[in-house]
């Protein structure tokens, strides 16, 4: 059983950046592909990054391409998320996630899943 922790959400102003982390344990974090959903109040959960076993497959939303960068470091067992300039629009929940084999966009492919960290971004 795969553990997820998200760590470094916050309050930041728009422009500004934000790095989350997701720390993993309980599984073999380098055959895991890993993600990053977010989910706005009212609003049903997207995928925002994935990043595949060695980092080769990389893959973002349209609304996050060319301002957020998904990395992992397979000796240290995290992902991480660096956000930038970031807008209102980018204030959600951000939930890391994992599943064996490749990568995937579709939520429903995620088999573990971290509590969520908030996000907000104010103007």
């Amino acid at each position: 059983q795969v553990q997820l922790v998200e760590s470094g959400g916050g309050l930041v102003q728009a422009g500004g950046s934000l790095r989350l982390s997701c720390a993993a344990s309980g599984g073999t974090f380098s055959r895991l592909a890993m993600a990053w959903f977010r989910q706005a109040p009212g609003k049903e959960r997207e995928f925002v990054a994935t990043i595949g076993w060695g980092g080769a497959k990389i893959y973002y939303s349209e609304s996050v391409k060319g301002r957020f960068v998904i990395s992992r470091d397979n000796a240290e067992n995290t992902v991480d998320l660096q956000m930038n300039f970031l807008s209102r629009e980018d204030t959600a929940v951000y939930y890391c996630a994992a599943r064996h084999f490749d990568v995937r966009r579709e939520s429903g492919e995620y088999e573990y899943w971290g509590q969520g960290t908030q996000v907000t971004v104010s103007s």
